[in-house]
C-alpha cells in the first residue's frame, strides 16, 4: 500500500508490538484479558506469546486493534 492509501488508516505506522505494549501499559494483562478473552492474555501472558498468536490469528488481531483505537489517546501515544 502506498502512503496515499494509508492516509486514512489510524493504525498506519504503529507496529503490533507498539500497539500491544500500549494496551498492556494502560490496562494491564488482567484487565486486557477481561476485555478480550483470549488465552494469550489470560494464562501466563507475555508480549512474545501474544504477538505470535495475534500475527497468525486475524480475528484476535482485529479485536486488539479495535480496543487500541477506543483507548484514550493520551496513553496510546
Amino acid at each position: 500500500m502506498t502512503d496515499e492509501t494509508q492516509a486514512g488508516n489510524p493504525l498506519h505506522g504503529i507496529t503490533l508490538k507498539m500497539l500491544l505494549d500500549s494496551l498492556v501499559a494502560h490496562y494491564g494483562w488482567e484487565a486486557l484479558g477481561q476485555r478480550i478473552d483470549i488465552r494469550c492474555f489470560t494464562h501466563e501472558p507475555s508480549v512474545a506469546s501474544s504477538l505470535k498468536f495475534l500475527r497468525r490469528t486475524p480475528w484476535a488481531r482485529e479485536k486488539v486493534e479495535a480496543l487500541y483505537l477506543r483507548m484514550p489517546r493520551s496513553t496510546a501515544e
